[in-house]
Parts: structure tokens; C-alpha cells; sequence
């Protein structure tokens, strides 16, 4: 089966992906590996008109790792990943969406 997209970490996402443990890294990047192959909003879900998050329970650990679309290419679409957290509320902090909205930008602006 062919990805429908390809993906690309910010630094702040491969920091993040570093500082946890190696089995909660491996089933995001499982996780990351299945969204590009099926679309399942359990693992792929859109917070604003730009803003994604890939979600991955591990351990009963709700990790979230914001991203958005890039579509310049029409050949290599990609998901770039801006950064993660460790959920511990219901709700996705509204600062952490407004982050990943400000590295989009910055990432575009660099374009």
C-alpha cells in the first residue's frame, strides 16, 4: 500500500519523540505509520481549519504531536509535525495550538 502522505519532524517534534521512553516513541511512529496508510480520526484528527494532532494512547499516556498540511508539492505531500505533549486534560490546550499555528507559519515564511 502506498502512504498518502510523507512526513516531516520539526525539531521541536524530534525533541520531544527523544525525551520519551523508547516504547512510547515506537507506537507513535506505529501510529504516524498507519495514519499515512488509513484515514482514522482515533489517530489523525483535525483541531482548526490548519492545525492536526496525531494521537497515540500508550500505557494509559495520551500523547499528541500537532502537525499540519504542506501540499507545494503535489508529489511529495507532506505532514509536518511541529510538536508534542503529554496530554492531561480532555481538552487540547488552546497555547499549544497556537504554537503549532506560529512554527506553520514560520515554516512557510522559511519556504
Amino acid at each position: 500500500m502506498n502512504s498518502k502522505f510523507n512526513v516531516l519532524f520539526l525539531k521541536e517534534a524530534k525533541d520531544f519523540l527523544e525525551s520519551i521512553d523508547v516504547k512510547s516513541r515506537d507506537k507513535i511512529l506505529f501510529n504516524i505509520r498507519k495514519a499515512q496508510l488509513f484515514n482514522d480520526p482515533g489517530l489523525f484528527k483535525k483541531l482548526t481549519e490548519d492545525i492536526w494532532e496525531f494521537r497515540t494512547i500508550y500505557n494509559k499516556t495520551y500523547y499528541r504531536l500537532f502537525a499540519f498540511w504542506d501540499k507545494t508539492n503535489k508529489e511529495n505531500i507532506l505532514v509536518v509535525n511541529t510538536h508534542g505533549l503529554i496530554k492531561k486534560t480532555s481538552k487540547t490546550p488552546k497555547a499549544e495550538i497556537e504554537h503549532a499555528e506560529t512554527l506553520r507559519k514560520e515554516y512557510f515564511n522559511l519556504k
